[in-house]
């Protein structure tokens, strides 16, 4: 990413700044420039985020959507509304004329064979 760039400028281009000698320069710099990392709170707001669009199939979408997903620890419920926001407007319209699926498995399977009639 781009703080990784940054700490190889500084060792190709200023291998002498005290960033790269100094615990506390480095964190002041890091932390002033990026601020801090929080992988969970970056993984939560990016589930809110993606879209899956027409041209995609579901499919492909849920793997990505749940390799963000399962790094937040969120439960199935939490999974399943999340998911359900990402949907496209023609995936959620015929979802609502099928039965209600209990379980995120089978809601996914249902977002298939949906998706496949597309």
């Amino acid at each position: 990413g781009i703080a990784f760039n940054h700490y190889t400028a500084l060792l190709q281009f200023d291998p002498n700044n005290p960033v790269l000698s100094n615990w506390l320069a480095f964190t002041q710099e890091f932390l002033s420039k990026f601020g801090i990392f929080d992988t969970v709170a970056e993984v939560e707001e990016n589930l809110f985020n993606p879209q899956m669009h027409n041209n995609k199939h579901f499919t492909t979408f849920i793997v990505c959507f749940e390799w963000e997903a399962y790094k937040t620890g969120w439960n199935y419920n939490a999974l399943h509304f999340a998911l359900c926001h990402a949907l496209p407007q023609q995936i959620k319209d015929v979802l609502h004329l099928t039965p209600k699926q209990t379980t995120y498995d089978g809601y996914k399977a249902l977002i298939i064979q949906v998706d496949q009639r597309y």
